[in-house]
């Protein structure tokens, strides 16, 4: 691991926990509820929702030592028609970092590949839900390397038990392919299932882990990492402020894929 790369992931540990205790010193009175406190994680919560989040990945398999990729999603989801849709959208804002034959390791950064999905919720009440849609990525890549340079269309199926109020779970599937677009570039057939599972521990704090199982079926890479982190749920006036971070590491790994990863992120949600 390079020194650039150690630098990053102290910033990146550093900026969360700044954030993390000043969310924790907020007063006891401001705090969500339990129920609130698990509906903070809910990806289909009948709110409307901004998240950041930051998967720093400093080694990756089968790949150069030195190389690393630091990708940053800015997320948003809008209910619509009056909560039976879900509308979330999001921006991926990528470095990625490879070394040449002296060993400088050269970095390129920019926008990646827009998607978004609309969710049909097919069950919704007070500890299930359960919603599926379509999905269409755009290929919005400031650059070759961050993006497919394909129009990719497929499907979204989520679901979110909360019958505990201290446990909740639930997972993500999508699947996506090409269609369309860049001639010259290679077609796609991407696969991934996201199991996320939440332990809550009282006053806001809570155990948790969201890794994301990639099966790319066309370049044969795959990665299937185990998770486990700790994140705060703080509510200010009408705002859920849900604060986490999360070190992931792959028990399964085949093709270029992060080995380890650290997820940090911020999810808000609008009463």
């Amino acid at each position: 691991m390079n020194q650039f790369t150690m630098k990053k992931i102290t910033v990146t540990i550093f900026v969360f926990l700044v954030a993390f205790f000043k969310a924790a010193a907020q007063d006891e009175s401001k705090t969500e509820t339990s129920s609130s406190a698990a509906q903070a994680n809910n990806p289909l919560a009948n709110m409307t929702a901004l998240s950041f989040q930051n998967y720093l990945m400093p080694t990756l398999a089968e790949a150069p030592g030195d190389a690393f990729m630091n990708t940053t999603w800015v997320r948003f989801a809008k209910p619509i028609a009056k909560g039976k849709l879900l509308l979330r959208a999001s921006m991926p804002f990528s470095t990625i970092g490879l070394p040449n034959e002296t060993g400088v390791v050269n970095t390129t950064s920019g926008l990646g590949d827009f998607n978004a999905f609309l969710a049909y919720n097919l069950v919704s009440d007070a500890t299930t839900t359960v919603g599926i849609g379509p999905s269409v990525t755009a290929p919005t890549a400031s650059d070759d390397l961050l993006g497919t340079g394909k129009w990719q269309g497929g499907f979204a199926f989520v679901a979110f038990f909360s019958k505990s109020p201290v446990f909740q779970f639930g997972g993500l599937i999508t699947w996506q392919a090409s269609f369309a677009g860049d001639s010259d570039r290679d077609n796609t057939n991407l696969g991934a299932i996201q199991p996320f599972y939440f332990w809550q521990l009282g006053k806001g704090t809570y155990l948790r882990g969201a890794p994301i199982w990639v099966l790319d079926f066309k370049k044969e890479a795959y990665s299937v990492p185990l998770a486990l982190g700790i994140g705060k749920v703080v509510k200010v006036g009408d705002t859920v402020f849900n604060l986490y971070i999360e070190p992931q590491y792959s028990i399964y790994v085949e093709g270029v894929q992060p080995v380890f990863q650290l997820l940090s992120g911020i999810n808000l949600q609008f009463m």
